[in-house]
């Protein structure tokens, strides 16, 4: 597996201001929050309150408020009084929320191959399009959000926007496994060659098909866990 990022980019992350029309906190939660998926700021990476008020150009008020919803998602620890810091990869959690989310798609897929929807299958066709684009140029963190717009589509279509919400607050730590996996020979192919089979499932009405393809595709990074731990132990927890 090629090596991904392993030292915090802290700065670069958190250097640009914030929008001056949108509430603080929201932004400073959302940047910290990509930049940990990305693993800018990788497991262990401390997280000064003063420094990122500094970066961000706000008090210490909308940060503090930040590092509280990380702590909730599991993605920072706060020790008082002491340190916070980006936390380990927790495997439990990882699976959780695959599980979560397997079972939510395998009927989301169910329903939206009975409809038969030609123009999701245009939205879903284009997502597929730029993952293909940003896999060619090895441009990662574009990959994988073009691949969670990919799903998200999934979600708007079956009337389900407010699970996708709750899946994606629950996948932090599955999505940090994932992203460790991504540079890994033929992964984003992979991905790009599954969403296509699940695409040309719906579109033909194969509600079978279209979950076998969306369990082989969900399962993944997961069957792969032992590989990724040997390269980057220091990531995960035990």
């Amino acid at each position: 597996m090629e090596a991904t990022h392993t030292a915090p980019r802290a700065a670069k992350t958190a250097s640009t201001r914030l929008d001056r029309a949108r509430q603080a906190a929201p932004q400073v939660f959302e940047r910290l929050r990509n930049a940990i998926i990305a693993l800018e700021l990788p497991p262990g990476a401390p997280l000064s309150r003063a420094e990122l008020a500094g970066q961000f150009g706000v008090s210490s008020t909308p940060v503090r408020d930040a590092l509280m919803r990380l702590e909730e998602e599991g993605l920072v620890d706060v020790f008082p009084q002491h340190a916070t810091v980006v936390s380990r990869i927790d495997i439990s959690r990882a699976e959780q929320a695959h599980f979560l989310r397997q079972a939510l798609e395998l009927e989301i897929v169910r329903l939206l191959a009975a409809g038969r929807d030609a123009a999701l299958v245009v939205r879903l066709d284009h997502a597929i399009a730029l993952q293909q684009q940003f896999a060619k140029a090895g441009d990662f963190e574009a990959f994988m959000a073009a691949d969670n717009d990919f799903h998200a589509q999934l979600y708007a279509a079956a009337g389900k926007q407010d699970l996708w919400t709750l899946v994606r607050s629950r996948s932090g730590h599955i999505d940090r496994l994932r992203r460790l996996h991504l540079p890994s020979p033929g992964k984003a192919q992979n991905i790009v060659r599954h969403h296509k089979l699940i695409t040309r499932a719906i579109e033909a009405g194969e509600a079978d098909a279209a979950q076998q393809h969306l369990r082989r595709h969900l399962s993944g990074t997961l069957s792969e866990l032992d590989r990724i731990r040997s390269h980057h132990p220091e990531y995960l927890t035990d």
